[in-house]
């Protein structure tokens, strides 16, 4: 990998080039699963699994797969890994399984999942290629949380509740009053809602970056003034 580093790699999945929030991809999921924490994090952490295992699997194979059939190729491996992870799902997280187990099914056709393995994996190392599917699944699984945590507590006052279909009885006790006595809101929890606060957290992140352009641009115009200054006497 001599051309992008593993820190640009991060920081690109996290922040530059988000999923969610930059690409605009996985949309879907993010709509309509997102209503509650417990869902979004399953569904997060179902799609960070995928896609690591499948930017390892693709980078392994880059080598030995013609252009003819290397789409096809890659929705098997794609596929594949979501099997994995619906039966994982099905033995230890079923009721949970129940809820979000098509929104699962449908990491197959997730355009992040298939567009990482086409253009970061098929050209990098296994190392490279399974750190960029993390990150890149970490950054859309940090959205989700964000959305499914605003969403659930605007619209039923509460959080984490139903922790313990993803964490087992550890997690009875998770959930939290943010709202005491609060009317449940339904728009925040129907797609509508998600449609809101993905678009408040877009304009969050286009703000932020906004601002960064603005230091950088003034800070470059600063050192330009104080190179052409002329100091001592001309002779």
């Amino acid at each position: 990998m001599s051309q992008v580093t593993y820190r640009e790699v991060g920081f690109n999945g996290l922040w530059k080039n988000n999923p969610a929030l930059v690409q605009l991809l996985g949309l879907c999921p993010m709509l309509a699963v997102t209503g509650s924490v417990v869902n979004a994090v399953g569904l997060g952490l179902a799609t960070m699994f995928v896609l690591t295992c499948t930017g390892a699997a693709v980078s392994l194979i880059r080598n030995y797969v013609s252009d003819a059939v290397r789409l096809p190729a890659f929705v098997m491996i794609i596929a594949s890994v979501v099997t994995c992870v619906e039966l994982f799902m099905q033995a230890f997280t079923y009721d949970l399984y129940l809820v979000i187990g098509l929104f699962t099914q449908l990491i197959t056709t997730n355009c992040v999942v298939l567009g990482r393995a086409d253009a970061f994996a098929c050209k990098n190392r296994i190392g490279p290629a399974a750190f960029d599917g993390f990150m890149m699944g970490l950054g859309f699984a940090v959205v989700l949380f964000i959305i499914g945590a605003a969403r659930e507590a605007f619209g039923t006052g509460h959080l984490f509740e139903g922790m313990d279909l993803l964490f087992g009885p550890i997690a009875a006790n998770w959930r939290i009053e943010v709202f005491p006595n609060y009317p449940q809101y339904l728009f925040a929890v129907l797609p509508p809602g998600a449609f809101i606060f993905a678009g408040f957290l877009i304009a969050v992140k286009n703000g932020v970056d906004a601002g960064i352009k603005r230091r950088a641009e003034a800070g470059m115009v600063k050192v330009k003034r104080e190179r052409v200054r002329v100091t001592g006497a001309v002779g």
